[in-house]
């Protein structure tokens, strides 16, 4: 076999193995690349975020309100968020009734979500109508704002928001999703 033909067939193998492997690199999927993220990068502290709740008219649905909580990455580098956020609400500086539930949907995917500095995540927040609930197992209070930990964080952030709260532990009247990227539109949990 000529010396030059086995170069040729040479060079035809490795461009097709750069071929595959540019291939497997761009088919992975966004859920697979997003997991890979958090090596790079460290949970965002609370102290390094801006948490605050998107107001507006709020979107409503059988008997709940849903606001996005924001987080804004406030540092100079970039950090990670995964997983669920911690929120209850807040009566007489104290924890009133049940932190909310965690709720799932395919509409809010389980994914790591990395923050520049500057940029933002959110979680839609259901809070129901608790003057639709027996009042032995809610006991109606007006909250006067919400404690929220990010994801993987043990200390907190209140938001100043009154709103009616159970004060019965027992009833879960909130609902956050997975932390999603980007920042959450009023009245459109959807987003």
């Amino acid at each position: 076999m000529n010396k030059s033909f086995r170069l040729a067939g040479r060079a035809i193998a490795g461009a097709a193995l750069a071929a595959v492997a540019a291939l497997t690199i761009t088919s992975a999927t966004p859920a697979a690349l997003a997991r890979t993220a958090p090596a790079s990068t460290a949970p965002c502290a609370t102290s390094g975020l801006e948490v605050w709740l998107g107001l507006g008219v709020g979107g409503g649905a059988a008997g709940s309100i849903y606001y996005p909580v924001e987080f804004t990455n406030v540092t100079g580098h970039t950090c990670h968020l995964f997983g669920f956020p911690g929120v209850s609400a807040i009566y007489n500086g104290h924890q009133a009734g049940s932190p909310a539930g965690w709720g799932t949907s395919p509409f809010f995917p389980k994914r790591t979500v990395t923050l520049a500095p500057g940029a933002t995540a959110h979680t839609v927040l259901r809070i129901a109508n608790v003057t639709s609930l027996p009042a032995g197992k809610c006991g109606p209070v007006t909250a006067t704002g919400l404690r929220v930990y990010p994801p993987s964080q043990f200390s907190a952030t209140d938001i100043p928001f009154s709103f009616r709260a159970c004060s019965v532990k027992g009833t879960i009247f909130m609902n956050v999703q997975y932390i999603q990227p980007g920042i959450g539109v009023p009245g459109h949990p959807e987003l």
